[in-house]
Order: C-alpha cells, then sequence, then structure tokens
C-alpha cells in the first residue's frame, strides 16, 4: 500500500469511527500532534477522538507527497464533526504523516488547523 492508499484509507477508518481500521495504519508507538489533545500516543488519541464523536464526514481537497522525501504526505480537506452531544464542530484541517523507513505505517501525525470555533463546543462536552 503507498501512501495516498493509506491516507484514504485513513480518511475512510476515521469517518466511520472505526478504531481499528484506523490503528491498523499506525506503528506501534505512533503518535499525533493534536491542536486540542497535544502531544499523544495514537493508540489513546483514536479512542478519546472516537468517544467524543457522534458522526464526521470528511471531504478530502488534496494528498501531496514530499518529492524530496517520500515518507512524509500531506492531507488537505474539510471535517465536518458532528460531537456526541450533536453540536457541529466543521473545520479545514491538513494533517502531515510520517512514514517508517521501512513501511508504509505512519509514525506520527500532525494536525494542523485553526480551532477557535471547534474548541468552546469540544471544552463543553469534554467537560
Amino acid at each position: 500500500m503507498d501512501q495516498k492508499q493509506v491516507i484514504n484509507r485513513y480518511f475512510q477508518g476515521l469517518e466511520k469511527a472505526s478504531y481499528e481500521d484506523v490503528i491498523s495504519l499506525f506503528a506501534k508507538n505512533a503518535i499525533v500532534l493534536s491542536p486540542l489533545y497535544g502531544q499523544i500516543e495514537a493508540a489513546t488519541f483514536y479512542k478519546e477522538l472516537f468517544a467524543v464523536t457522534n458522526n464526521s464526514k470528511i471531504t478530502l481537497k488534496n494528498i501531496f507527497i514530499n518529492p524530496d522525501n517520500p515518507k512524509v504526505a500531506a492531507a488537505h480537506f474539510f471535517y465536518d464533526w458532528t460531537l456526541k452531544d450533536g453540536t457541529s464542530a466543521p473545520f479545514e484541517c491538513v494533517d502531515v504523516f510520517e512514514f517508517s523507513s521501512d513501511s508504509n505505517q505512519v509514525t506520527k501525525l500532525t494536525i494542523i488547523y485553526d480551532t477557535f470555533h471547534t474548541r468552546k463546543a469540544f471544552e463543553e462536552v469534554n467537560a
């Protein structure tokens, strides 16, 4: 599976809130850097994310592969996220994927987006 296939499968699993589908794409000790959660192990991040998610719809806009380092790729997308209490918290986002050197498992995912509109709803759901 190449990087684009991994990214597409990632978004399919994320949209379904399938922990097994998503975490299977990550290396054992992979980390996620999230604007809402900070630095966190991928296994913990997706358990927590899916616990506060009611529904999500992803519109993938672009996938970029670094021509100088093909083990780094980014995806630009719109995440129409609905929290477990029904609150809508949509945002536009870029995820930067770093892949292992010997496989196409994700070792690090950096999530980049403006949390201005989502942070309040997220904090209220987690209060």
